[in-house]
């Protein structure tokens, strides 16, 4: 569990606050091999300079050197220190009245005291992850620009915004403030990820608690956290995705800013670029020579695409968009005519389009890897009246077929060994590889970073053990990480 650290230029600096004894002086902490032996720290630097060389900016970068986790990091120091273009996210404040032309505030670790403001200014803290920001907007042209993005030194702020600033320090880091729990301490702790909304989550409810069951089996907390707790990773020793990914998405961000924190993540922004795009995918499996179905891909430049494709793969074929996840984005077509029509649909929203023979079977595998070795497997079988496990009706309602876990020695063979081959392209993380059989030959489908892990499924046949593997594997890396 990481340990707050407040550092300052001058114990006198934070008299207007309450006492800590989370309070270091930046020369105690500068000493050689000061709280080196601390790995699990999370360092609050808030001296009143961060130019380049100065004590603040060592500060950062002893820090880093330490192993702990600090606000704010080197990098971002030059990147503020540079005239570098920052993309300003629009949302929000393209509902501000159009007599509103320019924006000054001060944002406290993420957040300001202008609640139309809130969702800019916890963007923009997730860009630059400082302290206190001074923040000036221009409105030009109908669009929104930063002219000044700049560290405040928290001893120049008015008695007002002191209390601002005390306020937003409490929300970000309690620990601080906290007494200590009564109860059991853990180790380490690992923030789950999910999204209480989501409609098809990887993992329902059960399937949470018994994920945090397990790691408290072994001395660690599992702690939930939503798309708008990206400032507090750095409170936590792993991330452990548990909502869709995508890169377009949140947990693309939370994957990248995590592994930047140092923290063990599972599954890392690379598994989730490479799985979450079926195109990369296929080229990828073919190049290595795994087996998958007849594929082609093609773009609308292509002359004569429609006939190529027939003559590729033949009547029906399966059209699928590639970043589509739970069947969806994945279309069958059964002549020319169908193949034009649903092509040009998906043209609209991607350059590329990854077509597949059409490979009927009852069921489709599920091979469970996690660091290169399968730990369960499952069929799912295809929904009644239709082709695809998942069918998604026109009212919004999702049906699925039945499944079966079974012991993957009654696994055939050839098909443990292709889903471990097709998972070791990927990386060491969490996959669930999707397969079919058919004439005893081993398909592979795609390969899923993020696989489904319900409880009553997938769970099935090894119960706890399922949990147990997966929040092993985090101890085991976190514990790797600090040797």
């Amino acid at each position: 569990m990481a340990q707050f650290l407040i550092v300052t230029d001058d114990i006198d600096d934070w008299r207007p606050y309450l006492p800590s004894d989370n309070l270091v002086t930046v020369h105690d902490y500068l000493e050689m091999g000061a709280f080196a032996d601390q790995n699990a720290m999370q360092v609050i630097n808030l001296c009143r300079r961060y130019d380049y060389l100065s004590t603040g900016y060592y500060c950062s970068l002893m820090a880093e050197a330490r192993g702990h986790r600090v606000i704010p990091k080197v990098m971002t120091i030059n990147d503020l220190s540079q005239d570098r273009f920052f993309s300003l996210p629009q949302a929000g404040l393209d509902k501000l009245p159009a007599s509103v032309t320019d924006i000054a505030m001060k944002v406290y670790f993420g957040y300001c005291d202008n609640p139309a403001l809130d969702k800019i200014a916890r963007k923009i803290f997730e860009r630059f992850t400082v302290p206190v920001l001074q923040v000036n907007l221009l409105n030009i042209s109908g669009r929104w620009q930063v002219e000044v993005i700049e560290p405040v030194a928290f001893q120049d702020l008015c008695e007002s915004e002191q209390d601002l600033f005390a306020k937003y320090l409490e929300v970000f880091s309690q620990k601080v403030w906290r007494a200590p729990k009564p109860f059991k301490r853990y180790r380490y702790e690992i923030a789950m990820l999910v999204d209480n909304n989501e409609k098809m989550p990887p993992s329902d409810k059960a399937a949470l608690k018994l994920f945090t069951k397990a790691a408290s089996r072994i001395g660690m907390d599992l702690v939930q956290i939503g798309k708008h707790d990206l400032s507090r990773l750095s409170e936590f020793d792993g991330l452990f995705i548990r909502s869709t990914t995508n890169i377009s998405n949140f947990t693309y961000r939370f994957a990248k800013a995590a592994e930047q924190l140092g923290l063990v993540v599972m599954d890392d922004p690379e598994s989730i670029m490479k799985c979450t795009n079926k195109v990369f995918l296929t080229e990828l499996l073919y190049k290595h020579k795994v087996p998958v179905p007849k594929s082609i891909i093609f773009k609308a430049s292509d002359k004569n695409w429609a006939d190529k494709v027939i003559d590729a793969i033949g009547l029906p074929i399966v059209l699928k968009v590639p970043d589509g996840a739970f069947s969806l984005g994945v279309v069958k077509v059964k002549d020319r005519a169908m193949l034009i029509e649903q092509a040009e649909q998906i043209f609209k929203h991607s350059a590329l389009i990854l077509a597949q023979a059409f490979m009927p079977t009852d069921y489709d595998w599920r091979i469970g890897v996690l660091n290169r070795q399968p730990i369960y497997a499952c069929r799912y079988f295809m929904s009644r009246g239709h082709w695809q496990i998942y069918q998604h009706h026109q009212s919004g309602r999702v049906s699925s077929g039945d499944f079966d876990c079974i012991d993957l020695k009654m696994v055939p063979h050839n098909i443990v060994d292709a889903a471990v081959k097709a998972s070791n392209l990927i990386g060491a993380g969490l996959y669930g590889v999707d397969l079919k059989e058919i004439d005893g030959k081993a398909f592979v489908i795609e390969v899923n970073d993020n696989p489904s892990i319900d409880h009553g499924v997938e769970d099935l046949f090894l119960g706890d053990l399922v949990y147990d593997r997966v929040m092993t594997e985090f101890l085991r890396r976190i514990q790797l990480r600090g040797l």
